[in-house]
C-alpha cells in the first residue's frame, strides 16, 4: 500500500473515531436521562365487551404508578366500543369513570370514522372527548411515534 493511501486511510479512521467519540457522549447522556418523570401510555379500545375492563385497567394504572401526575394516559376508542360512550345510553359507572378520568387528564379520543358510521358528533358523546378525524388507528400510531406505550387489553 502506498504512503498516500495509508495516510488517507489513517485520516479516515481518525475522522470516524472522532465522530464516534463526539456522538457517544450525547448518546450516553441521553440514555442516562431517558428515564422520564412521566410515562406515556395509549389504551386501544374497540370491543364493547371490554369497556369496563379497560376502564378498570386505567384506574389500576393510576394506582400502580402513584397517581395521574405520574403517567399520561390516552384512551382511543373506535368500533363497537364507542357505543358505550354515547351520552344518552352510557351506564352510570361509565359516566362516572369518564368524568373522573377526564378530570385527571386522560386524553379521551373517539375515532371520527366510527363517529360518522354511528351517526354521532362530539355533542352526542360523554363530555371530555375529542375526535380523531383521521381515524382512531391513525391517532394510535401518532401517539406511538411520540413515545406512548401501546396497550390493547
Amino acid at each position: 500500500m502506498s504512503s498516500d493511501r495509508r495516510g488517507l486511510l489513517s485520516a479516515a479512521l481518525a475522522s470516524i473515531s472522532a465522530a464516534l467519540a463526539l456522538g457517544a457522549t450525547p448518546a450516553r447522556a441521553a440514555a442516562q436521562s431517558s428515564t422520564p418523570d412521566k410515562r406515556k401510555v395509549v389504551y386501544h379500545l374497540a370491543d364493547l365487551d371490554k369497556v369496563a375492563f379497560v376502564l378498570g385497567n386505567i384506574q389500576n394504572h393510576f394506582d400502580g404508578m402513584g397517581g395521574p401526575d405520574k403517567v399520561t394516559i390516552a384512551l382511543v376508542i373506535h368500533g363497537p366500543a364507542l357505543r358505550a360512550f354515547h351520552a344518552t345510553s352510557a351506564n352510570p359507572d361509565v359516566k362516572q369513570r369518564v368524568a373522573k378520568y377526564a378530570g385527571a387528564g386522560v386524553q379521551l379520543t373517539a375515532c371520527g370514522k366510527t363517529m360518522a358510521a354511528q351517526e354521532v358528533t362530539l355533542k352526542d358523546l360523554l363530555p371530555g372527548f375529542v375526535a380523531a378525524d383521521e381515524g382512531g388507528v391513525v391517532r394510535i400510531a401518532e401517539l406511538q411515534s411520540q413515545g406512548y406505550v401501546y396497550l390493547r387489553p
